[in-house]
């Protein structure tokens, strides 16, 4: 049940790492929620976490619950943590320690029990450096520290994973289930993979759509070498 933060490049899975280590956990049956810094506006960032009451501010006009609370009982995966705004980051240092929160223009203290899952592609020691992150927080998140490595560094997974979403686009679009041809297989286990999985999910989805035939041939990958 300990503070777990998932390093990696963009597009390793880390969200999948997070939502598998929550459903093989005591906390499976209770919500599992994902939130990431990136994704929302530096000012909504703090009101997003922790809820706000009606009122609080200008365009409260009603009371909603954060993402602590929703996520109580649960696990709380917060993506992208090095972006996260530094005052906020002493709120939820708090948060995490006193196992409570208050929602913005409430009095009221809420008791939560969350497990954190963190991820970032950043290099927290050099942001502490920096005096963009909290020392304090990086310890209090980094209980156990994951690397989760490239897919370049992942070969014998290249292709379970190409023939599994292979599968899945047939079904989706409407195709026989299409097979790589022997040239394409190598041509994927060959290839760099900068964007990782992610990368893989779209290059696999667009061979799909975008092959002439049954089986995808080596330039139907539209690989950028």
């Amino acid at each position: 049940d300990a503070s777990i933060l998932l390093l990696g490049e963009s597009g390793v899975g880390k969200e999948v790492f997070a939502s598998y280590i929550h459903k093989n956990s005591l906390r499976a049956k209770k919500p599992f929620v994902a939130l990431n810094m990136a994704a929302i506006p530096e000012n909504l960032i703090e009101s997003e976490l922790f809820g706000f009451e009606k009122g609080a501010f200008t365009d409260a006009s009603e009371t909603k619950a954060g993402q602590f609370e929703l996520a109580n009982g649960g696990t709380l995966f917060l993506d992208e943590i090095a972006e996260m705004p530094y005052g906020v980051q002493a709120k939820l240092l708090r948060a995490l320690q006193e196992k409570e929160i208050r929602r913005l223009g409430s009095p009221k203290v809420i008791k939560i029990d969350i497990r954190v899952i963190s991820a970032t592609n950043a290099n927290l020691t050099d942001k502490i450096k920096d005096g963009e992150f909290r020392e304090d927080l990086y310890y209090r998140l980094n209980t156990i520290p994951l690397h989760i490595p490239p897919l370049r560094e992942r070969k014998d997974e290249i292709l379970e994973i190409a023939d599994a979403m292979l599968k899945i686009n047939s079904q989706k679009y409407g195709f026989d289930l299409k097979t790589f041809s022997k040239e394409a297989r190598k041509e994927l286990l060959e290839y760099d993979w900068a964007g990782n999985i992610r990368e893989l999910i779209s290059v696999v989805e667009r061979a799909v759509i975008l092959s002439q035939t049954q089986e995808i041939q080596k330039d139907e990958l539209f690989l950028e070498n």
